[in-house]
């Protein structure tokens, strides 16, 4: 193969995974009988939109409701209302759009049925902050995690705990209705419940968990957040107060695309070695680790032969420090390079299935064989670049960004790096 035909082989691949992301088919299936009363579709997330308009076509009875989804990812609904709203800092938008869900679920009753659309980025989106917070308060906060390096388990535990609707809050607002919880997982390990925050789901963790994330990240925290996480009585909802007519399905995952990816890779020849959906901590980190194992298959055939696709999933984290633009594929990539210190037998595509990397218009990146080499050429130091967080602009500048757009799911990051040859 030359350079063009692995830079292609790994968009296939890519192509594969996110066709399996797809929640179409998972919400279908997963389609609740026709209660005796109304149905009220709710949700939040980037998929939540697409996972609407498959119900508002299918559903014969009656339907109305509310979801909320990030600018730019909406899809046609009749009888269900879509919200575009700010992500990944809340906006007035999301934070007038939960009013509207809670209005949407008050008054059911238990002839009513509420389906509850639930996937990644529905935490920012579903904005509503506690009563005595301000969204001011929350978009600070908010903003202020995502460049601690925090993981995203840790800042869920805090959007749920100074908010009026995540953390099973949507459900005491919808009792007595049944509830059906169809759900996108963007969380390691598809935890149900912290997924978004877990609007519809019991909460395990306390205020004082979210105290204590806030200390040890040396986040602000405004005197209203403070003396309501330390004052205020447990209000999120907890096991054993999920009713019985509550219940939850995943129907699309990092599981199931990781699994599309390693058969997709198979087909274009490589032996697949999937590391798993649980991968997380700082992104350059994890890039240089994906590079030693890439190098340790490559010239030892450990832990596997090449050629191989070393392929993983989960979500890491980026300590911002710098002021340039990228998110946290492009920093995995640009650390994975200066791992590979320009072995010709490695090449390795790294994106978020949403379409969105970080805050940007690409998905994420590809690294070539000859990409440090092609960076010199540039005078591009990608050490410097990861130091001023400013990954996508050498990316952009070396042509090596893929942009997909938004592909209306996410399951998270999804990462494929290739090993065809020794040194």
């Amino acid at each position: 193969m030359q350079m063009r035909e692995y830079r292609e082989a790994l968009h296939r691949i890519m192509r594969s995974a996110i066709a399996a992301s797809d929640p179409v088919k998972g919400v279908l299936t997963h389609l609740p009988e026709a209660p005796v009363g109304r149905t009220v579709v709710v949700g939040a997330g980037k998929a939540a939109a697409v996972m609407a308009a498959a119900i508002d076509g299918h559903w014969s009875g009656s339907l109305g409701g509310v979801v909320i989804t990030r600018y730019g990812h909406g899809a046609a609904c009749e009888r269900i209302k879509v919200i575009e709203a700010g992500h990944p800092i809340p906006d007035q938008a999301g934070e007038r759009g939960a009013r509207e869900i809670l209005q949407a679920v008050s008054g059911l009753t238990s002839d009513d049925l509420v389906v509850a659309l639930i996937s990644g980025g529905g935490s920012a989106l579903l904005s509503l902050p506690r009563a005595g917070i301000t969204l001011q308060e929350k978009q600070a906060i908010t903003s202020h995690l995502l460049k601690s390096g925090a993981g995203i388990a840790e800042i869920n535990t805090v959007r749920k705990h100074i908010s009026g609707v995540k953390g099973g809050r949507l459900a005491r607002a919808a009792a007595p209705a049944s509830i059906v919880t169809l759900l996108v997982s963007d969380i390691p390990g598809d935890d149900a419940a912290a997924i978004a925050s877990g609007p519809t789901l019991p909460d395990r963790t306390t205020q004082s968990d979210a105290l204590e994330i806030l200390e040890r990240y040396g986040i602000d925290i405004p005197e209203s957040v403070r003396n309501y996480l330390v004052e205020a009585p447990l209000d999120t909802i907890k096991p054993d107060d999920t009713p019985p007519s509550s219940r939850y399905a995943v129907v699309a995952s990092a599981k199931l695309a990781l699994a599309a990816a390693a058969r997709a890779a198979r087909d274009e020849g490589f032996t697949p070695l999937v590391l798993g959906d649980w991968i997380e901590g700082e992104a350059r980190e994890v890039g240089a680790v994906h590079a030693g194992i890439a190098l340790s298959c490559a010239e030892n055939g450990e832990p596997i032969e090449f050629p191989c696709a070393i392929i993983s999933g989960g979500e890491t984290s980026v300590t911002v420090r710098g002021d340039g633009r990228g998110g946290r594929n492009a920093e995995f990539l640009a650390g994975l390079a200066l791992g590979l210190r320009g072995h010709p037998g490695v090449a390795a595509l790294a994106v978020d299935s949403d379409g969105i990397d970080g805050s940007e218009d690409n998905a994420g990146a590809v690294v070539l064989p000859d990409t440090l080499e092609r960076a010199a050429s540039l005078g591009i130091d990608l050490r410097r670049s990861l130091a001023n967080n400013d990954c996508y602009t050498a990316f952009s500048a070396l042509g090596d960004l893929v942009v997909t757009g938004p592909t209306r799911t996410n399951v998270n990051d999804i990462r494929i790096v290739l090993v065809f040859r020794r040194s």
